[in-house]
C-alpha cells in the first residue's frame, strides 16, 4: 500500500509537469505539431535512463524511491497514449507523411534518449 501511494502522489506531479509542457509548447509552437508530447517523450525517456542508473550504481535506491521517481514522477510525465493520439490526429488529418515521421522520430529519438542517461551516469559518475 505505501508503494501505491509514492506512485499516485509521484505521478500527480509527473502529470502536473506534463501539463505545463503542453501547455507552454502549444503556447510557443502552435497546434500544427505534436512538439509538445515529442518533448515529453523524448525527456522522458532520458531521465529514465539518468534515474534508473543513477539509482543502481550510485545511490542504491530503494524501492520506496525507485516507485515515486520512476514509476510515479516519469509514469506520470510520459505517456505514450497521448502519442498514439497525437499520431492518428495526423494520420485523419491527411498528414500521412508527417504522421509516419512523427512516429518514427519520436521512437528512435526516445530509446535514443534512455541509452544517452545511461551513458551520462556511467561515464561521468
Amino acid at each position: 500500500m505505501k508503494l501505491l501511494l509514492y506512485a499516485m502522489v509521484g505521478g500527480a506531479l509527473g502529470s502536473g509537469a506534463r501539463h505545463l509542457v503542453n501547455v507552454g509548447f502549444g503556447r510557443w509552437l502552435g497546434m500544427g505539431f505534436p512538439w509538445w508530447t515529442f518533448f515529453v517523450n523524448v525527456s522522458g525517456c532520458l531521465l529514465m535512463g539518468v534515474v534508473i542508473e543513477s539509482l543502481a550504481l550510485k545511490f542504491q535506491g530503494s524501492a520506496d524511491l525507485r516507485t515515486f521517481l520512476a514509476t510515479g514522477i516519469l509514469g506520470g510525465y510520459t505517456t505514450f497514449s497521448a502519442f498514439s493520439l497525437d499520431a492518428a490526429l495526423l494520420y485523419e488529418r491527411g498528414a500521412i507523411g508527417l504522421a509516419a515521421l512523427y512516429v518514427l522520430a519520436s521512437v528512435v529519438l526516445s530509446i535514443a534518449g534512455l541509452f544517452a542517461g545511461l551513458y551520462l551516469v556511467r561515464h561521468f559518475s
